[in-house]
């Protein structure tokens, strides 16, 4: 895919991996619709990015919104090209310790959002005579089962059988479907998993990035459909 003037939905843009997939999409000359619920954040991001960041107060588990935001802001002649289901958080702990409130809000967050906005952003790019690509943003957890984090592995073992399903539904519609699992990524994802602590041997932001800008830049009829990232040491260096 050529990127320039293209046109990118990209959720959970406040933060972390959705900044630098923002930033990274720019600099290629891509408008970026950036989604999250924090619009004083997305603002404060857009005064960096420009004009071609367009900042979207969004809940993406409230389905109605995202439904009226999409009507309202696509057509036949102002097509997104580009999804990034991005946005997604995780509670670690024991199964008992787990809340019903914190199960729920990873359902919903995880793979609900995905859902809802995938739903209402298909019909739209099987408009374009162009190849579209949707990106889910997955984990190694999606991966493999460990203990103290069965509620996220549950989302995102759905995401990665919702992605391949997805894949071979819309191939024929020129409309790419890839899955990322990331290891480790020095962001604010671990606030919630009880005393873990990013450092500089965890993968960074901008690395996966440009992953993901290679990923678009493939060839229209070349698809990677699942694609692993891994810290080479995954060891704290300050407790080598």
């Amino acid at each position: 895919m050529d990127l320039r003037n293209k046109i990118a939905i990209v959720t959970g843009a406040s933060s972390g991996l959705g900044v630098s997939f923002s930033s990274k999409l720019i600099e290629k000359g891509v408008k970026v619709y950036g989604l999250a619920r924090r619009l004083s954040k997305l603002q404060e991001i857009q005064s960096h990015l420009g004009d071609q960041f367009i900042p979207v107060e969004m809940d993406i588990t409230l389905h109605e919104k995202i439904d009226q935001w999409v009507d309202s802001t696509f057509s036949e002649d102002h097509l997104p090209q580009i999804l990034i289901n991005n946005a997604g958080l995780g509670y670690f702990g024991n199964i008992e310790d787990l809340t019903i409130e914190e199960w729920n809000r990873m359902i919903q967050t995880n793979l609900n959002g995905v859902f809802y906005i995938t739903r209402k952003t298909v019909p739209l790019m099987k408009l374009d005579e162009e190849t579209s690509h949707i990106l889910n943003i997955a984990s190694v957890a999606g991966l493999i089962g460990n203990p103290q984090i069965s509620g996220y592995n549950a989302t995102k073992f759905g995401l990665r059988g919702f992605s391949e399903a997805l894949f071979k539904e819309l191939r024929y519609d020129k409309i790419k479907v890839t899955t990322l699992f990331p290891g480790s990524i020095a962001t604010h994802f671990f606030d919630n998993a009880g005393g873990v602590d990013t450092h500089s041997n965890m993968l960074q932001p901008d690395d996966v990035a440009n992953t993901l800008i290679h990923l678009l830049e493939t060839p229209d009829n070349f698809l990677i459909n699942e694609i692993t990232m891994r810290p080479l040491n995954p060891k704290n260096p300050d407790e080598i």
